[in-house]
């Protein structure tokens, strides 16, 4: 087929890659404009789909917004069979949803129409799902409201959102590939009604940890937020990202330090196995106490 493809980030990569690999032809990327970036936060930086976009000698295009009609007839005239989506940044109006031949394709990271939105890999290591998954859905003006043709799922476990999302990322490229290889033998199928819910964006707020919630809730927020933004705490004014911990059975006052820096929480506690103070890197804990004592009784 002849595809228009759509996407910004990491997560999209490996899907543009499995296209390009099926022998598809990809007629152009859109992808978000570049950013600041780099060791200063100055040079502009392009995404991650940019930059692979560029290595593959595919055309890229990054405009601001697809809502003006300049930009939806340079659209138009790539005379597209399908496009295909992964984590874009950008609203699709009608005019964009309607060009392509067969419509829009996304490759959303959840099982719908549970987390619709933004973020729905971290909403749902958050809420305690047992399994999420990754759809392929045929683009609506809805959020997230269209019909799904094929799904994948996994069980959520003791994953982190970086590893799910690694993990999502190449099974909706495979599934993407498996439903343009035949596209009539995966119709559309309208999502329930029952059970919708909302990812919205993650703020950076969240990331700090709450410990008079529960050390389930806690261990979940930790893994959530690995490897963005970071889960952390603060000691001293000096901020403490936890990579990983564990769930430890023990009783006491919430945010109260035990030995070798086992944190209670609400109900249970914690134990960081893997840590890092600002502007250092990743350490194991003992690595951390040898240098930096947080003693028993300590007050977070």
């Amino acid at each position: 087929m002849r595809i228009l493809f759509m996407g910004t980030p990491d997560f999209a990569v490996p899907v543009l890659d499995a296209l390009v690999e099926a022998g598809h032809d990809i007629a152009a990327a859109y992808s978000q404009p570049p950013r600041p970036g780099g060791r200063r936060g100055k040079a502009l930086t392009p995404s991650p789909v940019h930059a692979r976009a560029d290595a593959l000698g595919i055309e890229v295009r990054t405009p601001l917004s697809l809502k003006g009609a300049e930009e939806q007839a340079a659209l138009a005239t790539l005379g597209v069979d399908v496009a295909v989506v992964a984590a874009y940044g950008l609203i699709l109006p009608r005019a964009v949803l309607a060009a392509p031949r067969l419509g829009c394709l996304n490759v959303h990271g959840s099982l719908l129409p549970r987390w619709r939105g933004a973020a729905p890999i971290e909403r749902a290591i958050l809420a305690g799902d047992a399994e999420t998954g990754v759809g392929i859905m045929q683009m609506e003006a809805g959020l997230d409201t269209g019909p799904v043709r094929l799904e994948g799922r996994t069980p959520i476990d003791r994953k982190t959102a970086g590893e799910l999302r690694a993990e999502l990322s190449a099974m909706g490229a495979r599934l993407m590939v498996q439903v343009l290889a035949d596209f009539d033998a995966y119709p559309p199928i309208v999502q329930p009604e029952d059970g919708i819910t909302y990812a919205s964006k993650i703020d950076k707020a969240e990331a700090r940890l709450d410990f008079t919630r529960s050390a389930v809730e806690v261990e979940r927020a930790v893994r959530a937020f690995n490897p963005a933004p970071g889960a952390f705490f603060e000691l001293n004014g000096e901020r403490f990202r936890i990579h990983a911990a564990d769930l430890v059975e023990a009783s006491g006052p919430a945010g109260m330090v035990g030995e070798d820096l086992l944190i209670h929480c609400g109900e249970g506690a914690i134990r960081p196995t893997s840590i890092q103070r600002a502007g250092r890197g990743v350490m194991t804990v003992a690595d951390l106490l040898r240098g930096f004592p947080i003693p028993a009784g300590t007050q977070l």
